[in-house]
C-alpha cells in the first residue's frame, strides 16, 4: 500500500514535500552527448538526494525502457558512513535563500567535461568521478561551501570561513586564494570573499560569488563587506537562555553591503614563504598559509551601479558583468580587462520604472555578439548583439542554453499571440531563420541543453508531476524516471481570464461538485506579486487549492497586474501602485461570479509572504467584498523588507513617504476602513524568519489589538519563512480551514 492510500492530503504534501521528493532535477549534459547527471532522492518521501548518471551509451535497464543507463555517482549514506548529516549555519542559510528543503547533495558543480563533480556533505568536501562512478571525501579546510571545479577538472575552489581556498582535485595543495587582508578584517566576521550577498541570492536570482576563468588560471571574486549593513536580532522565545542570532538586513532605506570584485591568479603565491607571510599579521587571526598573492580589483563605477546582478566568463569573449544602479532604472554591461581590471561599457540601458533580471543573460553568443533579454517597443524581446530575434508573440522568460548558431529560451505567449495559452510556458529555439517550439502541447516547460542532447522537463495539467525526457536532435532516446508521490487527489483547475483586463485564473471547484449543490463560499488563494505566477498549466501546483476547494469552497486563483508572464507593462503598471493587486481581485471575483457557483456573501483570502500581504490588504480596505483572511508571514510594514525589493517598486522611503504609508498594513491608511464589523484575521508567522521578520505580524496585531479588531495569531517557534517541518506544514492547513469555516459560518468535517 502506498502513502497516498491511507494518509490524508495535508499529511502527504507535507511529508513529500509538497510531491518535490523522489523527482529528478539539477540536470546537467556533458558536452560528448554521452551522460545526463542530475540529482534525485529514493522515494517521494525520502529527503536524502543522491547524485546520479544517465550513461546514454549503455543499453537500457530501466523498467520505464527509456534508453540508457542510470547509476548513483554519489550516495550520502555511504559517504557519510551511515552517519546524520550536520549543517553549518552557512548552508543553512545558503539553503533557506535558494528555498531548499531536502538534504544531502542539494548541489553540485562540474569541470567543462563534466567528468568530476564537487559537492558538500555535513560542511566537508567530495568529488565524485562521474566516468568512474568512485567518490570520495577531500582533505579540505572546513566548513567547505559552494565548491566548484575548474574548467579543466584540476582544481576546486571552494569558501571557508569567508574566504576563498582552492585544493587540487587529488586532494593535495590546500590554500587560501583570496581572504581577509587584516587582523581586524578576519576578527570583525563581515567581510566575506567568494559568497553572494544577502541581496543577491534573496532578490536578484545571484547565488554564486565566484566564477572560473575559461583557461582555469583565474578566477573573479566578490568581496562583500556587510559593516555597514544594519544588524537586526531574531531571538528564540521558546528557548530564552539562548543568545539571539544577530541578522546584518538591509531594510528599504538602509546600507546594503559594500559588493566589490577581483580578478585572482590561481598560481599566485605558490611558493611564498608561510613565515613572510605571517610576519607582517597576526598569525592568530589570518592563516599562515595566506600566500601574498597579487589580486586585482574589477573597476566601475560603484557608488552609482552598487548592484552586482551579474556575471558570465565564457570562452566567447571577456568577463561580462551587469550591474545596476541603485533604482534599478539604469544598468549597464560591461566588459572586464582581465590584465587591467578597468571595464569598457558593451551596453546601457534605462527604464523609467525598473530594469527586470533575467535568468541566463546577459552572455556571448560564440561569435562574441552580446546576448540578453530587453523590454523594447512594448515587449520583452531576444536580443543577439543589436538584433532582436522574437517579437511580441512572445514573452521570454529565461535564456536556456547558446549554441554554436541558436539560442534555446523559455517563453509564455506575448499580448499579439494569434491564441491565449493561459498558464503555459514553453522551450523555443530561436536563431536568425526564425523561432520553433520544440515543446508539445499545453504545460509547463523547461529544458537543459549542451551540443545535441537536451532534457526536456514537462508539467502538464492533466497529469501529477513532471516527465523528463532526453532528446538527441530533437528525438527522444531516453526518460529519467520519477520516484515522486502520487497524490492522493486530483486537482481539477479551470484555467480562465476574467475581467476587462483579462486577469488569468484558475478556479476549483470540490470533486464531485453538482449545480444542484447550489453556490459556494470562496476562498481567493493569491500570491499576486512580482515574480510569483500562480495560475499556471500544470497538476501539483493547484493540489492544495484543490484541497481546500474540497472542504466546500469555490477557490478562486488570480495573477493580476504586476505578476510575471504576460508583457512589460502588466508586470510594471503596478510601479508605486501595487495596491492594484487587489483591485484585481475583486474584478476578477465579480467577473468569474457570473459564470461560477460563487456565494459572494461569504468571500475569504490566504496567502504567504506577498500574498499575505494582499490577505490583510483585503479586510482592512475592503471588508465589503471580503470576510475573513488568513495572513501568513505578510510584509505589513513595507519599510522593513529588504533594499533591492521594495525600492524597486515604490522607491526610496524619504522620498515617496506616502508610496510606503499607503502599502503598509499598520499605518492609519492601512487600518482605515470605511465599513464595520472588522473582519476576523488569522496571522501566522515563524519567529526563525530572517527574510519577512517576525517584527511584521507582532506590529500588525499590536495595531488590531489597539483598534479593537478580532484576530488571531499562530506564532510558529524555530520555522522560517519557507515552513519546511512536515508536522507544522500539514497542521498549518489544518487550522486554516478550521479558522476559515468558523469566520464564514460553514459547517461539515474537513475532508482528508
Amino acid at each position: 500500500m502506498t502513502l497516498s492510500q491511507h494518509v490524508s492530503f495535508p499529511r502527504q504534501s507535507a511529508r513529500t514535500q509538497r510531491f518535490t521528493l523522489g523527482a529528478p532535477r539539477s540536470f546537467t549534459v556533458s558536452p560528448d552527448g554521452e551522460r545526463v547527471v542530475f540529482l534525485r532522492s529514493a522515494g517521494g518521501t525520502e529527503l536524502t538526494n543522491r547524485l546520479w548518471v544517465l550513461d546514454l551509451r549503455a543499453p537500457d535497464d530501466s523498467a520505464a525502457g527509456g534508453g540508457g543507463r542510470e547509476r548513483v555517482a554519489a550516495d550520502p549514506a555511504v559517504l557519510l558512513g551511515g552517519g546524520a548529516e550536520r549543517l553549518t549555519p552557512e548552508e543553512r542559510a545558503r539553503r533557506e535563500r535558494s528555498r531548499e528543503g531536502s538534504a544531502g547533495i542539494v548541489g553540485y558543480a562540474v569541470d567543462s567535461a563534466v567528468e568530476l563533480a564537487a559537492f558538500t556533505l555535513s560542511g566537508r568536501l567530495f568529488a565524485a568521478e562521474l566516468r568512474a562512478g568512485t567518490a570520495g571525501q577531500l582533505p579540505a579546510r572546513g566548513p567547505v561551501i559552494d565548491p566548484r571545479p575548474a574548467p579543466d577538472g584540476r582544481h576546486i575552489a571552494y569558501v571557508s570561513r569567508g574566504t576563498l581556498r582552492v585544493i587540487g582535485a587529488d586532494g593535495t595543495g590546500d590554500r587560501e586564494l583570496a581572504g581577509h587582508e587584516t587582523p581586524q578584517e578576519a576578527a570583525g566576521g563581515d567581510v566575506t570573499y567568494g559568497l553572494a550577498e544577502f541581496i543577491a541570492a534573496e532578490e536578484m536570482g545571484r547565488t554564486r560569488g565566484f566564477w572560473w576563468s575559461p583557461g582555469s588560471d583565474r578566477l573573479l571574486v566578490e568581496r562583500a563587506d556587510t559593516a555597514p549593513v544594519h544588524r537586526w536580532w531574531i531571538s528564540d522565545p521558546a528557548h530564552p537562555d539562548r543568545e539571539p542570532a544577530s541578522v546584518a538586513y538591509p531594510a528599504a532605506g538602509t546600507p546594503n553591503a559594500d559588493v566589490r570584485l577581483f580578478l585572482v591568479d590561481l598560481h599566485a603565491g605558490d611558493a611564498t614563504d608561510a613565515t613572510e607571510a605571517t610576519a607582517a599579521t597576526d598569525a592568530s587571526s589570518v592563516p599562515a598559509d595566506r600566500p601574498s598573492r597579487s589580486r586585482t580589483e574589477v573597476l566601475w563605477d560603484r557608488a552609482r551601479y552598487p548592484y552586482l546582478a551579474r556575471v558570465h566568463w565564457s570562452s566567447a569573449g571577456a568577463p561580462l558583468l551587469l550591474v545596476q544602479s541603485r533604482d534599478q532604472r539604469t544598468q549597464l554591461h560591461l566588459a572586464v580587462d582581465t590584465e587591467t581590471g578597468a571595464t569598457r561599457t558593451v551596453h546601457h540601458d534605462e527604464d523609467p520604472a525598473w530594469l527586470e533580471l533575467s535568468a541566463g543573460a546577459p552572455a556571448w553568443a560564440a561569435d562574441g555578439r552580446l546576448v540578453r533579454l530587453a523590454d523594447e517597443g512594448g515587449a520583452r524581446v531576444l536580443m543577439v548583439g543589436d538584433r532582436p530575434l522574437t517579437g511580441a508573440r512572445l514573452h521570454p522568460r529565461a535564456v536556456l542554453a547558446i549554441g554554436e548558431d541558436d539560442v534555446l529560451i523559455s517563453a509564455s505567449a506575448g499580448e499579439e499571440a494569434p491564441e491565449p495559452e493561459t498558464g503555459e510556458v514553453h522551450v523555443y529555439r530561436v536563431n536568425e531563420l526564425g523561432v520553433e517550439r520544440l515543446s508539445e502541447g499545453p504545460g509547463l516547460h523547461s529544458a537543459v541543453r549542451t551540443g545535441a542532447v537536451t532534457v526536456l522537463v514537462s508539467a502538464r495539467p492533466d497529469a501529477p508531476g513532471a516527465s523528463v525526457q532526453v532528446l538527441r536532435d530533437g528525438k527522444r532516446i531516453a526518460v529519467i524516471a520519477s520516484y515522486a508521490e502520487r497524490p492522493a487527489l486530483t486537482a481539477r483547475a479551470q484555467l480562465t481570464e476574467a475581467g476587462a483586463t483579462r486577469i488569468p485564473c484558475a478556479v476549483l471547484l470540490p470533486t464531485g461538485y453538482r449545480e444542484s449543490d447550489g453556490p459556494l463560499p470562496v476562498l481567493m488563494d493569491p500570491y499576486a506579486c512580482p515574480h510569483g505566477q500562480r495560475v499556471v498549466a500544470a497538476h501539483n501546483p493547484h493540489l492544495t487549492s484543490q484541497w481546500f476547494a474540497d472542504q466546500g469552497f469555490a477557490v478562486i486563483v488570480a495573477d493580476g497586474r504586476g505578476t510575471p508572464g504576460r508583457s512589460p507593462a502588466w508586470e510594471k503598471a503596478v510601479k508605486n501602485n501595487m495596491l492594484l493587486a487587489l483591485d484585481d481581485q475583486i474584478e476578477a471575483l465579480h467577473d468569474l461570479a457570473g459564470r461560477y457557483p460563487l456565494d459572494t456573501g461569504r468571500v475569504a483570502m490566504r496567502g504567504w509572504s506577498g500574498g499575505g500581504w494582499l490577505a490583510g490588504l483585503a479586510v482592512l480596505r475592503r471588508p465589503d467584498v471580503f470576510h475573513a483572511a488568513v495572513v501568513g508571514a505578510p510584509v505589513t510594514d513595507v519599510r522593513l523588507y529588504d533594499t533591492h525589493y521594495m525600492e524597486r517598486y515604490y522607491g526610496m522611503p524619504d522620498e515617496a513617504p506616502e508610496v510606503y504609508a499607503a502599502h503598509s498594513l499598520i499605518t492609519d491608511d492601512g487600518l482605515s476602513s470605511p465599513a464595520e464589523p472588522a473582519r476576523p484575521m488569522m496571522l501566522v508567522h515563524g519567529f526563525a524568519d530572517d527574510n519577512v521578520f517576525m517584527a511584521h505580524t507582532l506590529r500588525l496585531s499590536a495595531a488590531l489589538l489597539a483598534a479593537g479588531r478580532p484576530h488571531e495569531v499562530l506564532p510558529l517557534t524555530g520555522v522560517s519563512h519557507m515552513t519546511p517541518q512536515e508536522e507544522v506544514a500539514e497542521n498549518m492547513l489544518l487550522l486554516q480551514v478550521d479558522f476559515l469555516k468558523r469566520s464564514l459560518g460553514m459547517s461539515g468535517r474537513t475532508a482528508p
